[in-house]
């Protein structure tokens, strides 16, 4: 079993966070980031009253900044929808931004230890393992009545925090049996993307607060019009904001 700061008895909130910050994040950089970001902002009210470029510049490390503006509105969404509570049905985690089937019923597990059927990366290495080991492109279909099947209704959370464990165990002593899923996609290259691009922006603007069209195009060395188009793109998605004749963090 691993000792994740976010399993010691956690707050909803704590689950909340620790889930979104586990989407497509290695569990490594998770650990060191955890503290110190649930320290800045200690639960859901901290967290919707700062504002969004506070929130951006305490995640950055993480990657995929889209999370972070989608934790930041999903806060402020249970403060005033739902008075500050996580809400505990599935169908209300689904609707708050950035939460997906998975990780709503995730969540539901380990906040409230309800019995929720999923599936990720480490769980469906273990099925795979066990149920499919000479199949290729297993879909998750396949694999979801042999979750609920399993399932330790009484202690739910705990069950779960032992399947990923043991997943994690079989992709260090074998081939990672997850690549037999049919949802397995080899991650796209981050070098020189247009992800990396918004990615440096950002960091830029948490380091200097404010930039323009000419210094972007400097920084990434490209034509001011891709430039100008990026940074349009991060203002409409609500990660910036157009200040005079420059842009700052939301």
């Amino acid at each position: 079993g691993r000792a994740l700061p976010w399993r010691n008895d956690p707050t909803p909130y704590e689950v909340f966070v620790s889930e979104v910050m586990l989407q497509q994040t290695q569990v490594e950089r998770v650990v060191n980031k955890f503290p110190e970001f649930i320290a800045r902002f200690p639960g859901f009210a901290g967290l919707a009253g700062a504002a969004a470029g506070e929130v951006i510049a305490a995640w950055q490390g993480m990657g995929y900044n889209r999370r972070a503006l989608n934790l930041h509105r999903a806060a402020r969404i249970v403060v005033e929808r739902h008075g500050g509570l996580l809400p505990r049905t599935i169908a209300e985690l689904e609707a708050l931004p950035g939460i997906g089937k998975a990780t709503a019923r995730s969540i539901a597990a380990f906040a409230f230890n309800e019995p929720a059927v999923f599936v990720e990366t480490n769980i469906r290495s273990v099925f795979i393992h066990f149920f499919f080991n000479g199949a290729e492109k297993v879909p998750d279909a396949d694999l979801l009545p042999l979750v609920e099947l399993t399932l330790d209704r009484k202690n739910p959370s705990r069950w779960y925090n032992a399947l990923m464990d043991y997943g994690v165990m079989l992709k260090k002593t074998r081939a990672n049996p997850s690549r037999k899923s049919a949802s397995y996609r080899p991650q796209a290259p981050f070098r020189n993307s247009r992800r990396q691009a918004r990615g440096r922006v950002i960091a830029h603007l948490v380091e200097r607060k404010r930039t323009s069209v000419k210094k972007i195009a400097a920084l990434l060395e490209v034509e001011q019009a891709y430039a100008r188009d990026l940074l349009d793109e991060l203002a409409r998605e609500g990660f910036i904001v157009k200040k005079g004749n420059g842009f700052v963090l939301a």
